[in-house]
């Protein structure tokens, strides 16, 4: 079956079953990052929550969910987080997918930029953000930490006012 990338609707109930997918799709980084993702604070409770204040695109296989972003607006920039890709599904373009809705959101809005954070132990994350156009504006340290943890990195968008 093809699959479809989209805006959830408010109606969206699958909360679960998504904060399953964002636990699995982030497990690799288990015993790579220090501090551990906030992933591990999400419930399907905050998940619902979050989807009320941004922007949640899902990417779904007939009514199963394989992926998803969220999208926050931060006053130029369209913050995109907590992209996520089922496991066997990933490296075929889903990912990719999410991120262009994500990028069409920000110019419908208005938008000059797409922004994110990546651990900076996830160096092919940075790789894979650097191939859709994204630069290293920043680093910086999560509270506690006295050395850099996270990089901003910034993607400029054409065509927009």
């Amino acid at each position: 079956m093809a699959i479809r990338v989209a805006q959830a609707t408010k109606k969206y109930s699958g909360w679960t079953e998504l904060l399953q997918l964002l636990q699995d799709a982030f497990a690799f980084m288990e015993e790579r990052i220090d501090p551990p993702s906030s992933v591990h604070r999400l419930t399907a409770t905050s998940l619902a929550a979050k989807s009320q204040e941004e922007a949640l695109f899902l990417a779904t296989d007939g009514d199963e969910v394989v992926g998803c972003v969220f999208a926050s607006r931060q006053r130029d920039s369209l913050y995109v987080g907590k992209l996520a890709v089922r496991k066997d599904r990933q490296r075929h373009g889903i990912g990719r997918r999410l991120m262009d809705a994500a990028e069409e959101h920000a110019r419908d809005s208005g938008l000059r930029y797409l922004e994110l954070d990546t651990r900076m132990e996830l160096t092919e994350n940075h790789e894979t953000f650097a191939a859709m156009g994204f630069i290293k504006i920043a680093e910086h340290a999560h509270e506690g930490y006295n050395r850099p943890t996270f990089i901003t990195m910034r993607k400029r968008l054409a065509d927009v006012g």
